[in-house]
């Protein structure tokens, strides 16, 4: 064992958010690395996926700020992925104070106990979008204010809570900002409910916008490698494949043997429907699926560069058409086809 290793055994990690689908792909990592991990989990939720990974499970709730301080003694870094990834309802307080509260909370008590670095996972969203040509990065301003979504503004707002905490209170952070990520142990599910709607042929067509993809677990590589090629201060988007909307369906069908999706949903409808559901939502108190704001994003390109994370901090570049097939599995062998 050389010596890297001998330190690197001695580490602790701080995890919030341990259970989602990026969690539950960066907990082996880490500990492949040489990583203890402590998992701080929501009072109530079941840990035993996370504890299975080699987690030690500490509970407690991101909204109380003793709760992190006394969970994290002893940890030597932070990695702050907890957030509350609503987006219907469109405006809601509580994901306000899960993503811009939480995340104070966490930062405060990382001064407390003078961790060495903390990783804070942010979205590409904080950024402005591009086309293909033109993708955007990390130095385009924020461009989803118009959609009036809460879950974008409020990652925004966290995200700019961390960088001034970074230039007033020496907070020795480095924000990740991933982009739509896919692969396995997607419980939620999350990404996954594409994959499923598509193999499900509940998806009537594609519309003129596209996004950026990225495999979770090469996120979740990158995540671990910024603990110590990460420059504090600086912002990586965590992407890959920019992908039409046509272009992540035809992916979805090959890997999972669905219909082809061949109709194309013109922007105007896609809007008007957006808007009468967000109505028919309100009124009869569910989720519509495609609100308003879910409808404007769709018909939208918002295609980001990769370069900086690919540079710095070695973000491997899986095809997504692999990314696919692995979640697609990993959906079939949990019984949720």
């Amino acid at each position: 064992m050389d010596s890297n290793s001998e330190i690197k055994e001695t580490n602790t990690i701080f995890l919030t958010g341990p259970d989602g689908i990026l969690g539950n792909n960066l907990i082996p990592i880490l500990i492949g690395k040489g990583y203890q991990v402590r998992a701080f989990i929501q009072k109530g939720r079941n840990a035993a996926f996370t504890e299975s990974l080699g987690a030690q499970i500490v509970y407690g709730d991101i909204l109380n700020r003793e709760d992190i301080s006394e969970a994290m003694v002893g940890c030597d870094y932070v990695i702050h992925a907890a957030a509350n990834t609503n987006i219907w309802p469109t405006r809601d307080k509580m994901i306000w104070e899960v993503n811009v509260e939480g995340t104070r909370n966490v930062v405060q008590a990382i001064l407390a106990n003078k961790i060495t670095k903390m990783i804070h996972i942010g979205t590409a969203n904080s950024f402005g979008f591009g086309s293909k040509s033109n993708p955007g990065n990390e130095t385009m301003p924020y461009a989803c204010a118009p959609y009036r979504l809460d879950y974008m503004d409020s990652k925004y707002e966290a995200q700019k809570l961390v960088l001034n905490a970074v230039k007033e209170s020496r907070l020795p952070a480095v924000i990740l900002n991933p982009t739509f990520m896919i692969g396995p142990y997607d419980f939620k599910p999350s990404s996954g409910q594409l994959i499923l709607s598509v193999y499900k042929n509940k998806v009537p067509g594609y519309t003129n916008g596209g996004r950026n993809y990225v495999y979770v677990k090469d996120a979740a590589t990158a995540i671990a490698n910024a603990l110590e090629k990460g420059k504090v201060g600086e912002c990586y988007i965590l992407g890959n494949e920019n992908l039409s909307y046509q272009e992540i369906f035809d992916k979805i069908s090959k890997a999972t043997g669905a219909k082809p999706i061949k109709r194309s949903i013109p922007s105007v409808g896609t809007i008007g429907l957006g808007a009468i559901l967000s109505i028919v939502g309100k009124i009869f108190n569910y989720n519509p699926g495609v609100s308003l704001p879910v409808a404007k994003i769709s018909v939208h390109e918002q295609y980001y560069s990769n370069a900086k994370a690919v540079r710095e901090l070695g973000l491997p570049q899986t095809p997504i058409d692999l990314a696919l097939q692995d979640a697609f599995q990993w959906l079939k062998n949990a019984g949720y086809l």
